[in-house]
């Protein structure tokens, strides 16, 4: 019986050669051609898997935007800018203030910035916003302008940020951190006295008096946090009088969850309630799609937080008493610049107030106040 000679060096992988292709040959026991199919298969198998893999990493990798932004040796800086969320109105903002930083930049003669937006699409994934942070480090861009979803649960990752060498500024929110130490800066409206604003609205609005309801936003969100506590206290100092029937409720990141928090507060308080104030965008919008539902729109005082093209119309039919209106272009394009000048190594301001408004159905037409509720972005976001 003929047999196979197997050589130093062989490589069954790559060749096989039989000494009689008509008989059936050996390699030891095994058959050749069983073995020759079975290495075949291994070989196939293994492309597969690899090829799959590949295809995996490449297009999680272009779902985050990280193809193409690696680093090249073109001089460009590159800025991400990272959001809470995409969805709401204010990111929009954010974003257009952002690429209104990038062209003014680039239209002035000196280094050349591209900036780089990508973030999680809700506002409650913070693990989805560690990991965008965490990519952007391991694709080295200069340098990382942040609105944390999450005042503990983000820090790690900005201090990740800095033992690699890319400076952070953080936007929109706070973080429980040190400025100049873990952040460069942070650029955010003053949100306590946002709460503030609306506290005294709503208390003007009652004319001192009644039942009111906060429907707070989420746990950890140091901005609406801050929102709810000056809302709270600005009750409890200046107007005695309104009591609290709930303010411990959350509404969570989007208009559903919301507007289902706030039908269980109607379903248990809509014949006691007078007044009501929410802390942001999808607590708002999705207050004023219950009371709609529920028959209360218009007969509750109501005053919400942030803009959309439904909560200005909330304002300008009456439904909406009053929003407290904060400036997010200028926010996305201080954060831009902030950082922008930090490396080129000019000092940079550690806190800025960016501002906060209340719009009411009596100044919503005054040209500032349009500025802020019904912004054009089309100039930097297009149509």
């Amino acid at each position: 019986m003929k047999r196979f000679q197997v050589t130093a060096g062989y490589d069954p992988m790559v060749k096989i050669e039989r000494s009689d292709r008509s008989s059936s040959t050996y390699l030891g026991d095994c058959p050749s051609d069983q073995r020759l199919r079975r290495s075949q298969r291994r070989r196939t198998w293994l492309r597969r898997a690899v090829g799959v893999s590949l295809m995996v990493v490449v297009s999680s990798l272009t779902a985050f935007g990280f193809i193409g932004c690696a680093p090249q040796d073109d001089g460009t800086i590159r800025i991400a800018v990272i959001p809470k969320g995409t969805t709401h109105d204010f990111w929009r903002s954010v974003h257009a203030g952002a690429l209104k930083a990038e062209r003014e930049i680039n239209g002035a003669g000196g280094p050349k910035i591209e900036v780089i937006w990508k973030g999680p699409e809700k506002e409650d994934d913070r693990a989805l916003q560690i990991q965008v942070v965490q990519n952007f480090i391991a694709a080295r861009v200069k340098g990382v302008v942040l609105a944390p979803l999450d005042d503990t649960a983000l820090l790690s990752p900005v201090k990740d940020c800095g033992r690699a060498g890319i400076p952070v500024a953080i936007i929109d929110s706070g973080l429980q951190g040190e400025v100049g130490k873990d952040f460069v800066s942070y650029i955010a409206t003053d949100n306590y006295r946002g709460g503030v604003l609306g506290g005294k609205r709503l208390g003007e609005v009652l004319n001192g008096e009644g039942k009111a309801i906060l429907l707070r936003y989420a746990e950890g969100s140091a901005s609406t946090m801050e929102r709810e506590r000056g809302f709270l206290e600005t009750l409890a100092k200046e107007f005695p009088k309104i009591e609290l029937l709930s303010s411990d409720l959350y509404g969570g990141a989007t208009t559903e969850s919301s507007q289902q928090k706030a039908q269980n507060l109607l379903t248990r308080f809509g014949d006691q309630v007078d007044g009501i104030f929410c802390p942001n965008e999808s607590t708002t919008l999705g207050m004023m799609n219950a009371l709609r539902d529920a028959d209360l729109l218009g007969k509750v005082k109501f005053v919400g937080f942030d803009t959309s093209e439904s909560l200005v119309g909330g304002v300008r039919s009456g439904n909406l008493q009053g929003l407290v209106l904060q400036n997010p272009l200028e926010m996305g394009y201080r954060g831009v610049m902030t950082m922008y000048d930090h490396l080129q190594g000019q000092p940079v301001v550690s806190q800025v107030d960016t501002g906060a408004v209340i719009v009411t159905g009596e100044n919503m037409d005054d040209p500032k106040m349009k500025l802020l509720h019904s912004p054009d972005l089309a100039e930097w976001l297009g149509s």
